[in-house]
């Protein structure tokens, strides 16, 4: 019998392996106005930040000349445009399949944007896991607190673990009541998840170990 009843999954450098191509992304718009380009993916991790608007503001962008609705469509025109080459982390098919077979209900809940979340999704051929998949309803990258105590309210899980890569799904975690075990290698460093309190694993046999 799992310990858990419900695992509460981050999308984005969680189960998509993202995080090396939202650094490029992200270069791409400094580097067009001549900005600082951040260069390395480490130093990506340690900056990386919600709200993502406060990120931006910190990378140099100037909220006065150009609104941040405007950067965030920019940003997902060259997110959008990977060509297909964004896949899942290691492991990932096999762990949520192994805690579907086990009975889990899983779900996923992400800042991003629901038409894009589920596209992915689906794109990859993972949607039959989850048993909810939500997202915002815009592009903008603010949080997820919201939808994430929308579904406490609504679901009332048993036992319910949230699972992310960045200190705001440990936060998500704390207002939802739950327990929470972060993912090294997404979008945020080991050493910055550790230091900020969180429980972390290096990969899926650290979530799904807990499930013995």
């Amino acid at each position: 019998m799992a310990w858990y009843t419900h695992v509460v999954w981050d999308w984005n450098g969680t189960l998509l392996d993202d995080a090396a191509w939202n650094l490029r992304c992200i270069d791409a718009m400094l580097a067009r106005r001549g900005l600082p380009v951040i260069g390395s993916l480490a130093a990506y991790r340690e900056g990386f930040g919600f709200p993502v608007r406060d990120y931006y503001g910190e990378l140099g962008f100037d909220f006065g000349r150009e609104p941040f609705e405007a950067l965030a469509a920019e940003y997902l025109g060259i997110y959008s445009d990977d060509r297909g080459g964004l896949g899942l982390r290691d492991g990932c098919v096999r762990a949520l399949g192994g805690l579907r077979s086990r009975g889990v209900r899983q779900a996923v809940i992400s800042a991003s944007e629901i038409a894009l979340l589920r596209a992915q999704i689906g794109s990859l051929g993972c949607a039959a896991y989850f048993d909810e998949i939500l997202g915002k309803d815009d592009f903008h990258a603010t949080g997820k607190l919201g939808l994430c105590m929308d579904y406490m309210a609504r679901v009332r899980p048993g036992r319910a673990l949230l699972v992310g890569d960045t200190l705001h799904d440990l936060e998500a975690a704390e207002a939802m009541g739950i327990d929470c075990v972060l993912m090294a290698g997404g979008h945020q460093s080991k050493e910055r998840l550790i230091k900020g309190g969180a429980v972390v694993v290096d990969g899926f046999d650290g979530v799904t170990g807990l499930f013995a």
